[in-house]
């Protein structure tokens, strides 16, 4: 390991900060590895992602499980999108509205005036719970606080994650409980709903041959993925709108003007706009997947011989000057009224490997902070707080990030 390869690892963000001005939009790792955040290259590497190796994650792959879809490749990794993709986008997610609403008003009336409280766990738990649900229909406390506890072992200290991935071999398996846990719940809910997510991967015939270790490799990873992202996100837009009044009064003004829950993206645009604006200034991952190439090609006007590792970072493309002047301001209204080409923004990934949940996430942002924000005035105790700790490959708030319930003004 080298010193760029070191900093990377151990001091990721200031290692990312300390290139954002950089316009090169390239920059080795060491031979044969490249951060990419060239809107060329990026445009490239999408279209031509067919044809690309995806090897995923070593440190995660312990994790989530070595046969995860989310390092699956050719047509077993189609099967899980065309299987997986559709509950998850487009008209039926509106079958998910209610189930949301539930658990978040639920969540909210456990916050209490005067109640102080760490806005990245409260939106974790209530994203696990929601995912929880689509993924089994029911699931109680016998599978969310395990799920939860583990997740945090793993993940929830930045040196403990490290010294896990370097000094042990990897981060910790779930407990064998845990596991037939899953497993068992899984077939539980195919026999009782097909609708839900374990229901359509039992019930399709393209996975008549699923085992139950690659069972339990996809249930980890829907929850996980299904929640940390969209926990992340939600716990950022409360944050920008404290920091950012106006457009905070804005975004109430906007809800009072309709009755929408939030699903409705034409009914609440602002609002929109500001969890756009957050997935640009803090994304909930800071780069979107290796690729390998199969064979030389040339990408943003330079060549890279085969084998070479190419990382599409997020987290510098989104802080690209050319396309977000003043990069590392929020300013929601870059979002209002424009598209902003997929080169430049792309906080879900892109090509085959963009994210099944893109738009389920942005609808449980949406719907969380809309309730939240007509029952409940929250203010930030400690903005200092509010900086960005990655957990694993995501990048969510602090945990000591507080917010607090206060009286309304009415």
């Amino acid at each position: 390991m080298n010193r760029s390869e070191f900093q990377l690892a151990f001091r990721t963000l200031p290692f990312l900060d300390g290139h954002a001005d950089d316009p090169a939009g390239f920059l080795e790792l060491r031979p044969g590895r490249v951060l990419v955040w060239d809107p060329g290259a990026i445009d490239g590497i999408f279209r031509a992602d067919q044809r690309l190796r995806h090897p995923g994650s070593r440190s995660f792959k312990p994790l989530l499980g070595p046969r995860s879809l989310l390092w699956q490749e050719g047509s077993r990794h189609a099967d899980y999108r065309r299987v997986l993709g559709g509950p998850l986008r487009g008209r039926q997610l509106s079958g998910y509205r209610n189930l949301i609403s539930q658990a978040t008003d639920a969540a909210i009336d456990a916050l209490p005036i005067g109640a102080e409280f760490s806005v990245a766990d409260w939106t974790r738990g209530l994203a696990l719970r929601v995912m929880a649900r689509i993924v089994f229909g029911r699931a109680g406390d016998d599978v969310i606080v395990p799920f939860g506890q583990w997740m945090h072992r793993a993940l929830g200290s930045r040196a403990r994650t490290l010294a896990y991935r370097y000094l042990r071999g990897g981060l910790p398996q779930p407990d064998a409980e845990l596991k037939e846990l899953l497993v068992h719940r899984a077939r539980v809910a195919a026999r009782k709903d097909a609708t839900t997510l374990a229901g359509r991967l039992l019930a399709s015939d393209r996975f008549s041959d699923l085992h139950d270790g690659e069972l339990r490799d996809q249930l980890v990873s829907l929850l996980f993925a299904g929640h940390e992202t969209t926990a992340s996100t939600a716990a950022w837009t409360l944050f920008w709108l404290d920091r950012h009044e106006k457009v905070r009064v804005g975004v109430l003004a906007e809800l009072a003007a309709t009755t929408d829950d939030g699903s409705n993206v034409d009914k609440v645009p602002l609002l929109q706009a500001v969890v756009s604006e957050t997935l640009r200034l803090t994304p909930p991952v800071p780069a979107a997947g290796n690729r390998v190439l199969t064979e030389a090609c040339a990408f943003g006007g330079r060549e890279f011989p085969a084998g070479t590792v190419l990382t599409p970072s997020i987290y510098l493309a989104h802080r690209r000057p050319g396309p977000f002047p003043d990069p590392r301001r929020f300013d929601s209204g870059r979002f209002l009224g424009q598209r902003v080409p997929s080169h430049d923004y792309f906080p879900f990934g892109g090509g085959i490997r963009h994210c099944l949940g893109s738009r389920l996430g942005q609808l449980e942002v949406r719907m969380i902070v809309a309730a939240l924000m007509r029952r409940r005035e929250l203010r930030c105790v400690n903005p200092r707080a509010g900086v960005p700790q990655l957990r694993g490959h995501a990048m969510a708030p602090s945990a000591k990030l507080k917010m607090k319930v206060v009286p309304c003004r009415g």
